[in-house]
C-alpha cells in the first residue's frame, strides 16, 4: 500500500478512537495478571523457538468484545496475551473467535460465550512455511462464561485455563502451552495497555499479507486517538 493510503487509514482510525474516547477495535474488554507456561511444539518443530522450547512467563491477558454487543449477545470476541519477557521485549499474540476447522480459521466469527477456538486470523511465515496461531478454551478447566460480566474477578490454579496452539494452513491445531488467568486488573490498566501485534511478534515469525498492513495501521491510528504510547521496550519488538 502506498504512503498515503496508510496516512488516510491511520487518521481515519485515530479519528474514530477519538470520538468514542475508547479502543477503535475491541473498546470492551476485561485485563488480567496471568502466566504462561511453554512445554514445546510436539512433532516436527516449527523453527520458532517461543513455540518449540520449553518456558515460562508472567504475561497480561484481555478478554474482549469487538462491536461490542449488549451483554451476551453474539460478537466477534479476542483474546489478547502479553508475554513479558524483561530484558528482551514482550511478545503479543492476538486472537478472535473463529472456528477450528482449517476452511475457518482465518474468518472472524461471532460468539456468545469465551469459550471456544481463537484463531490469529492472520497468517505468520516461518521461513517458507505459513503458520496459524491460536488460543484455545480449556475443556477441563471452568468455563469463562458468556459474557464479560461474568468473567471472574480472581482466578488462580482451579480457575480457566487456556490453551495456546500452532496450525499450518491446512493441518491440525498443536498444543504448544497453556496460560493460567490470575486476578483481574482494574479499568485503569485496562485502558492503558496497547498490544502492538505487528511490531511484538515472536522472535522467528513475520507477519504476511495485506491484512498485516491494515492491521498496523488501524491499531497504530487507535493508540494515536486515545493518547497511548509504546513503551521503549515495545517499540523495540
Amino acid at each position: 500500500m502506498s504512503s498515503p493510503a496508510s496516512s488516510a487509514v491511520e487518521r481515519a482510525a485515530a479519528a474514530l478512537a477519538w470520538l468514542r474516547h475508547a479502543r477503535l477495535l475491541h473498546p470492551a474488554g476485561r485485563t488480567f495478571s496471568a502466566e504462561v507456561l511453554i512445554w514445546g511444539t510436539p512433532g516436527p518443530p516449527t523453527g520458532v523457538p517461543l513455540l518449540d522450547l520449553p518456558g515460562r512467563w508472567p504475561a497480561t491477558v484481555r478478554l474482549s468484545k469487538g462491536v461490542p454487543t449488549p451483554g451476551s449477545w453474539p460478537d466477534v470476541l479476542g483474546v489478547g496475551i502479553r508475554l513479558h519477557r524483561d530484558p528482551e521485549p514482550p511478545v503479543d499474540l492476538l486472537a478472535s473467535s473463529s472456528g477450528a476447522a482449517p476452511v475457518l480459521r482465518h474468518l472472524p466469527l461471532p460468539r456468545r460465550g469465551f469459550t471456544g477456538t481463537y484463531s490469529s486470523i492472520m497468517p505468520f511465515r516461518a521461513g517458507r512455511r505459513r503458520l496459524y496461531l491460536a488460543v484455545l478454551a480449556d475443556p477441563d478447566s471452568p468455563e469463562l462464561g458468556r459474557g464479560l460480566a461474568e468473567l471472574p474477578a480472581a482466578a488462580g490454579d482451579d480457575g480457566p485455563r487456556l490453551v495456546l496452539a500452532v496450525a499450518s494452513a491446512v493441518g491440525p491445531w498443536r498444543p504448544f502451552g497453556e496460560v493460567r488467568l490470575a486476578g483481574r486488573r482494574d479499568a485503569r490498566e485496562d485502558a492503558a495497555l496497547a498490544f502492538d501485534p505487528i511490531g511484538n511478534v515472536p522472535p522467528g515469525l513475520r507477519v504476511a499479507g495485506p491484512l498485516a498492513w491494515l492491521r498496523e495501521t488501524t491499531y497504530r491510528g487507535s493508540r494515536r486517538g486515545r493518547g497511548v504510547r509504546l513503551s521503549r521496550a515495545a517499540r523495540r519488538g
